[in-house]
């Protein structure tokens, strides 16, 4: 057992990370630790791999064990899915001080985390697609628009002043996929929506949500904000990505002056709800007869409380949808939320502990396609699927939506 010398202890330590803490929460809650466990005991991970432990982890800020904090493993190998927060019977919200520690004490994260940040600082997306090449790839997309629903006038508007609404792209839909431009297009064209996407800032994805640097966080969050004012939209909305929709919904009430932060942001999951109820999207759901699970991105379901909005989508969209269980509000994370997608091979081993609950809860639905409504998990899902050798595949929410779409009479 290691001893813990008391002059090596720093008393102001755990007062130094609240004070620094982003949170919409009361600052003097993060003090009302009772050492309970119930972090421990609601973390799946904790004993899954090492370093996986919050309880301990909180101690050691109590006890101002400044060093051993800083040095931990534990910091970058949690997900930040804040599952041991709800079992918190204090409220304790272990993800911020991870957060907090993460971004304020002059660390830097493992792998590639913080570059990815400095190139969406820099360039404006965290993947540098050129200015011109985004461009040209929604106009590409437009023109396959056009020639599939048999419309010159289905069309991805640019900088449209007054829209209903602003679209954020995720990076991987301009440069890797881009298909989900036209997939999503294709819905916001059959609904007739009243929407424009920004020629500036674009990229709805925000690592610094993850390596914890509040003023990158700001810088991010404002130039989205300014494109809400510049193009007079009613609303911002995010494209399917659980980080990118807790960073645009939560991040402008922490990270902005209240006039500035002052906008309604919607995932683009809450508008496929809308529209339906509408009556505006028409599908056939016998066209998706592939039994699908659900898994729950942390950032979207348990943070944001959207889970009853997918599954709401899926139950119109699909014939057989199957729960795996936990699910919800107490899913597991898939493993790769926090950051740890980018950290590289320090963390791979966690990441991949990890993923196997997830990869035993799909086994367990004999499904071989995942609703994934969040691009982080799409990725880590994917990762998993072939570490375990799992046949399985991840699929958005507007793949089953614009494949089962009732054209009679809209051509």
């Amino acid at each position: 057992m290691a001893v813990i010398e008391a002059s090596k202890l720093d008393h102001t330590f755990f007062r130094e990370v609240v004070a620094k803490a982003c949170t919409l929460g009361n600052r003097e809650d993060f003090l009302q630790c009772l050492a309970c466990g119930m972090c421990s005991a609601g973390c799946p991970y904790n004993g899954v791999h090492e370093h996986a432990d919050p309880r301990k982890f909180i101690r050691m800020l109590t006890l101002g064990m400044r060093e051993e904090v800083l040095n931990s493993t534990f910091i970058w190998a949690c997900t930040q899915c804040g599952r041991c927060t709800m079992d918190c019977p204090m409220g304790v919200e272990v993800l911020t001080l991870v957060r907090t520690v993460r971004g304020n004490f002059g660390l830097r994260a493992p792998g590639f985390l913080q570059d990815v940040v400095d190139a969406q600082i820099k360039t404006g997306n965290q993947m540098e697609v050129p200015n011109e090449e985004y461009l040209e790839t929604l106009e590409w997309m437009e023109e396959e628009l056009q020639a599939e629903v048999g419309d010159e006038n289905a069309k991805i508007p640019i900088d449209k002043e007054g829209a209903d609404f602003l679209f954020l792209w995720d990076p991987r839909e301009i440069k890797y996929y881009p298909q989900d431009v036209q997939s999503i297009a294709k819905i916001m064209w059959y609904v007739g929506a009243n929407w424009t996407c920004s020629s500036r800032w674009w990229d709805a994805t925000h690592y610094a949500l993850f390596n914890g640097n509040d003023e990158e966080s700001r810088i991010i969050t404002q130039r989205y904000a300014d494109e809400v004012k510049r193009l007079k939209v009613k609303e911002l909305v995010v494209t399917e990505c659980g980080h990118a929709t807790q960073a645009n919904k939560w991040g402008p009430k922490v990270w902005l002056s209240p006039e500035d932060g002052n906008y309604p942001v919607k995932s683009i999951v809450e508008k496929y709800v809308e529209w339906f109820e509408a009556g505006l999207l028409k599908v056939d759901k016998t066209l998706n007869t592939e039994p699908i699970t659900l898994h729950d991105p942390c950032n979207s379901v348990r943070k944001q409380g959207l889970g009853d909005a997918m599954r709401y989508v899926l139950n119109k969209t699909v014939m057989e949808f199957r729960e795996m269980w936990p699910n919800g509000r107490y899913n597991y994370c898939c493993g790769g939320g926090g950051g740890l997608l980018a950290m590289g091979k320090d963390i791979y081993p966690y990441r991949m502990a990890k993923g196997k609950l997830k990869v035993d809860q799909i086994k367990e639905t004999g499904c071989k396609l995942v609703a994934c409504p969040c691009h982080n998990c799409f990725d880590q899902l994917t990762d998993i699927f072939k570490y375990y050798e799992l046949d399985c595949k991840p699929i958005h929410l507007h793949h089953l939506i614009s494949h089962a779409l009732i054209m009679e009479g809209k051509q």
